[in-house]
């Protein structure tokens, strides 16, 4: 009898915005309170991950404390966990707290038999918008070009495409039309995956699938004009990776609790 074919499962968990007070808010809603709540879901469902990636905004106040305590609540997870800097993340307190970590930070690279992850850093110092500078697209292709795999993720922490939200797509990378040559060159890339935006996102572009995941706290509204909070419950996004190519993925939302959110607030 044939056995069936294991695919490989990513967890992504993305925008923690964590302080170094442990009861610190975000418009309103405990971040770590959240956090919490969802890596409980993430536990009941994902009981063996391969990998799980933080697509960064690890911090809201770029503390040492927070990234220490993010360390420490998610070190119970069975996998390797790879670590991107978002917009609000400071590179200093980040790396030394995850200094442990220091081979699985962005930009780097994650081998997985079949499958090879390249993760990117998007960040602009100082800045919220998202770009890839000369050094990084070359990191890029290079790294695409020396992947063991035969199938290939790319990581990174802004949206390269637009998400029909005319605040938020300001943010997006900026040099996304030089980003999407690089993986035009390379046919082996299966999909791209980020977070920032706060909310799920899935589509395709050329055969490669195109994801974003909820934050882990507050969720932006979809298609909004202007910075807008959106109801949805706090969650991750699970993806199984299969030695074929195909991706299989889908977002998982913490359910039976209301959180606390200030919807009143415009930004964040």
């Amino acid at each position: 009898m044939t056995q069936p074919v294991q695919p490989l499962r990513v967890v992504q968990l993305s925008d923690f915005h964590l302080f170094a007070d442990p009861e610190g808010r975000l418009l309103g809603l405990n971040t770590q309170f959240s956090l919490e709540k969802v890596l409980e879901r993430v536990r009941e469902e994902q009981a063996a991950p391969d990998l799980v990636v933080a697509t960064g905004d690890l911090s809201q106040d770029g503390s040492f404390e927070s990234y220490q305590r993010l360390e420490r609540t998610l070190a119970d997870l069975p996998a390797p966990i790879y670590w991107l800097e978002g917009n609000h993340d400071k590179p200093a307190p980040m790396m030394h707290a995850l200094k442990t970590h220091e081979q699985r930070i962005s930009p780097c690279v994650a081998e997985l038999g079949p499958w090879t992850l390249v993760l990117l850093d998007s960040t602009i110092p100082g800045e919220v918008p998202g770009d890839l500078f000369e050094e990084d697209l070359a990191f890029l292709d290079r790294a695409l070009n020396e992947a063991r795999g035969e199938h290939l993720l790319v990581c990174l922490h802004h949206h390269p495409v637009p998400m029909n939200s005319r605040w938020l797509d300001t943010q997006l990378v900026g040099s996304a039309e030089r980003f999407f040559q690089v993986i035009d060159a390379h046919p082996r890339v299966r999909g791209i995956l980020w977070g920032h935006v706060h909310q799920e996102y899935d589509a395709e572009r050329n055969g490669v699938r195109l994801l974003a995941v909820p934050s882990t706290c507050v969720q932006f509204k979809p298609g909004s004009e202007d910075f807008a909070v959106d109801d949805a419950n706090p969650g991750y996004r699970w993806l199984d990776l299969y030695p074929d190519g195909r991706i299989d993925t889908a977002v998982s939302r913490v359910e039976g609790i209301d959180f606390k959110v200030d919807f009143s607030v415009k930004g964040y």
